[in-house]
């Protein structure tokens, strides 16, 4: 049985297709960097014994996430983890056009196709797609990036009471970590304000929550607080708390 998972070069990608093969899952990784899926690849066939398959694309060309989904078909992954993506940190103002619509095909566009075509050819199966609790609040100097995973999150929290209201077998489930250990904020430019969770720990949550089908999973007790507060505070915090927050990075 295969799971498909994106980003999967680094970070909780590649955290979470760990963790898929150890429950014996066969593996699609999908990535930029040919080399370190070249490594992942060796790593998880030896240490697990499963068959991994490497797809070298950028999901920010729209063409390479339908061609994506063309070629995963013959192996008929019941898992999709959609976690291509990245974030820049930094005054709207100031960040290049070129850079933001890079960032929103990749964040968004590729999470919509992928999850539309799969969801449209899958019988039955799980997909899992990686938001970020800057997708539940506007989020001043991450104003982009913030907004992308919002899409992510609504989106996919939709989708899954459609399926279910529908009696369909498949689920359509947010990750909606904070601040994780990766390269995020290498790519975004940035260094982390708070401290941060492991993208081992991350994963394992984010897998504990795919297979008991949690419409939202948020990794750790304070990203749970978190959510809860936000629901109480006026926008105003909101945005002095999220400005103060971004501004130290």
């Amino acid at each position: 049985m295969y799971a498909l998972v994106t980003g999967a070069s680094s970070g909780i990608g590649r955290e979470i297709a760990r963790q898929l093969a150890q429950r014996k899952y066969d593996l699609i990784i999908v990535a930029r960097r040919v080399d370190e899926l070249n490594d992942l690849k060796l790593e998880l066939a030896n240490a697990f014994g499963v068959n991994v398959v490497v797809k070298p694309f950028d999901l920010s060309n729209r063409d390479n996430c339908v061609k994506l989904h063309w070629e995963c078909l013959e192996y008929d992954p019941k898992i999709i983890v959609n976690n291509a993506g990245f974030g820049r940190v930094g005054a709207f103002a100031d960040h290049d056009l070129a850079g933001d619509l890079g960032m929103i095909d990749t964040n968004v566009t590729a999470v919509h196709i992928l999850t539309k075509l799969f969801v449209q050819s899958m019988g039955e199966g799980r997909i899992l797609n990686v938001a970020s609790m800057a997708g539940f609040l506007p989020t001043p100097l991450l104003a982009s990036y913030a907004a992308t995973k919002a899409y992510v999150h609504h989106l996919g929290t939709a989708i899954d009471y459609e399926l279910r209201k529908a009696k369909k077998p498949i689920r359509v489930l947010t990750l909606c970590p904070g601040p994780v250990h990766t390269e995020f904020g290498t790519v975004a430019g940035a260094e982390a304000a708070l401290p941060g969770m492991s993208a081992k720990r991350c994963a394992t949550i984010a897998v504990r929550g795919l297979f008991r089908n949690r419409r939202v999973i948020l990794p750790g007790f304070t990203m749970h607080l978190t959510r809860f507060f936000l629901r109480f505070l006026p926008l105003s915090a909101i945005l002095s708390t999220a400005y103060s927050i971004q501004k130290k990075k």
